[in-house]
C-alpha cells in the first residue's frame, strides 16, 4: 500500500526537487495536543471487530494481491460479490498501466454505493491490491508479502462497514450516503531506499505510487463524482497501530481530521487516534484531494520518530495475520462509523 517507502515530502508535490523519499521532518510541530472535551454522541451501530479480522484474514488466505495473479483476480471478484451481497450498487473500473519497472498489469478500482440516492456523501478509500516484494524485509527483500495490514486490513474495516450499514433498517441508517472505493495498483511504486540498484521506468512521467487513485482522479467513477469528506484507510489493522493528524489531510480536510480525532476520543480511542501532527506522505489522499474530495489519511505510523516513519513490518514478509489485532480493526471502524452519524 501505500506508497510506502517514506513518503515523499509535501514540498515535492508542490514541484520542487527532493533527493529522498522520507517525510518532511520540518513540519513536525504539535498543536492542540489535549484532546477535547467529551459530549455526547448520537446513536451509532456496533462496529464488530471480529468481523473484521475475519475479512482480513480471508483476503490474506488467496494469497498476495498483486496485479496479474490469479490470487488478485480472485480477491477482486471476491470483493464484488460481497458488496454486492450488502445490497450496494456496485461498479468496476478496469484500467492498464505500466508500473515503475516496466511491467504493463491489468487492474481495477471497485465503487460500492451505500444509499445512492442521498445528496449528501462521504468516501470510504482504500488500497485493495499488494506490493509484489517485501523490499523493506531484512533477509527477504524479494519475497512476496501477505499485506495483512497494508492493504488487507483497510478493506476490511471497510467491508464490515459496509456490512454493518446494510443491516440498518431506514429509521437507523445515517443521513449520508456512502461510497466504499477501493483502488487497485496503489503499491507497486519505486523505493529509492531499498531499491537504488534498480532503474524507476516511470522517472519524470510520474507517479509510481497509486496508479489506481491516480487513474480514479481522471476518470470519476460515478462521474463528477463529489463528496463531503473522505477518509482513506490504510495500514489500520496492526496490534499497537498509532495514527497522527497528517499534514496534507490537516491542511486540505482539517474539519474531517478534527471530526475523526474528537470522535475517537470520546469512544476512548486515544491511544489510537493521537493529537498530534505528523509529516505529509504520498499516499491515495493525493489524489483524491486532487479530484476534490478533502480526504483524511488514517495510516499508521512511528509518532515522533524522525528516523523512521513505518512500523517495521511495512513492506516486510512480517506484516502477516499475525500482527493484526481486533482491537486495532475496532477502534477504527467504530470511529468512523460513529462520525456518518454525525451532523
Amino acid at each position: 500500500m501505500k506508497i510506502r517507502s517514506l513518503r515523499l515530502p509535501l514540498a515535492a508535490l508542490a514541484g520542487l526537487l527532493v533527493l529522498t523519499g522520507c517525510p518532511d521532518k520540518k513540519t513536525t510541530e504539535t498543536a492542540d495536543t489535549t484532546p477535547p472535551a467529551e459530549v455526547k454522541l448520537p446513536k451509532a451501530p456496533v462496529f464488530s471487530g471480529d468481523s473484521a479480522y475475519a475479512f482480513t484474514a480471508k483476503q490474506v488466505a488467496f494469497g498476495p494481491r498483486v496485479p496479474n495473479s490469479k490470487a488478485h483476480v480472485a480477491t477482486g471478484d471476491w470483493l464484488v460479490a460481497k458488496f454486492k451481497g450488502y445490497g450496494l450498487k456496485v461498479m468496476e473500473q478496469p484500467f492498464e498501466a505500466m508500473t515503475f519497472d516496466g511491467t504493463i498489469i491489468k487492474a481495477r478500482n471497485i465503487v460500492a454505493q451505500f444509499q445512492p440516492q442521498a445528496a449528501r456523501r462521504v468516501a470510504i478509500f482504500a488500497h485493495w491490491d499488494t506490493r509484489p516484494f517485501a523490499d523493506n524485509d531484512p533477509t527477504k527483500k524479494n519475497a512476496p508479502m501477505d499485506g495483512a495490514s497494508d492493504g488487507a486490513s483497510a478493506v476490511a474495516v471497510a467491508l464490515e462497514m459496509a456490512r454493518v450499514l446494510s443491516l440498518q433498517p431506514d429509521s437507523l441508517a445515517p443521513t449520508v450516503g456512502v461510497d466504499f472505493i477501493l483502488f487497485d495498483a496503489e503499491d507497486w511504486g519505486y523505493d529509492s531506499g531499498t531499491q537504488a540498484d534498480l532503474k524507476n521506468q516511470l522517472d519524470g512521467a510520474g507517479d509510481s505510487w497509486c496508479l489506481g487513485s491516480q487513474y480514479w482522479s481522471k476518470h470519476l467513477l460515478p462521474a463528477n463524482y463529489k463528496a463531503e469528506f473522505g477518509v482513506l484507510f490504510d495500514m489500520v489493522g496492526a496490534r499497537g497501530a498509532k495514527f497522527s493528524r497528517e499534514e496534507l489531510s490537516r491542511e486540505k480536510a482539517r474539519f474531517a481530521v478534527d471530526k475523526i480525532w474528537n470522535t475517537a476520543a470520546t469512544l476512548g480511542y486515544t491511544d489510537y487516534f493521537l493529537f498530534n501532527d505528523s509529516p505529509g506522505i504520498t499516499d491515495d489522499h493525493v489524489y483524491t484531494n486532487q479530484a476534490g474530495i478533502p480526504t483524511v489519511d488514517i495510516i499508521d505510523h512511528l509518532p515522533n520518530n524522525p528516523e523512521q516513519y513505518f512500523p517495521n513490518y511495512h513492506h516486510a514478509t512480517t506484516d502477516n495475520m499475525a500482527i493484526i489485532d481486533r482491537n486495532t480493526l475496532k477502534a477504527v471502524g467504530q470511529t468512523v462509523l460513529q462520525v456518518l452519524y454525525l451532523d
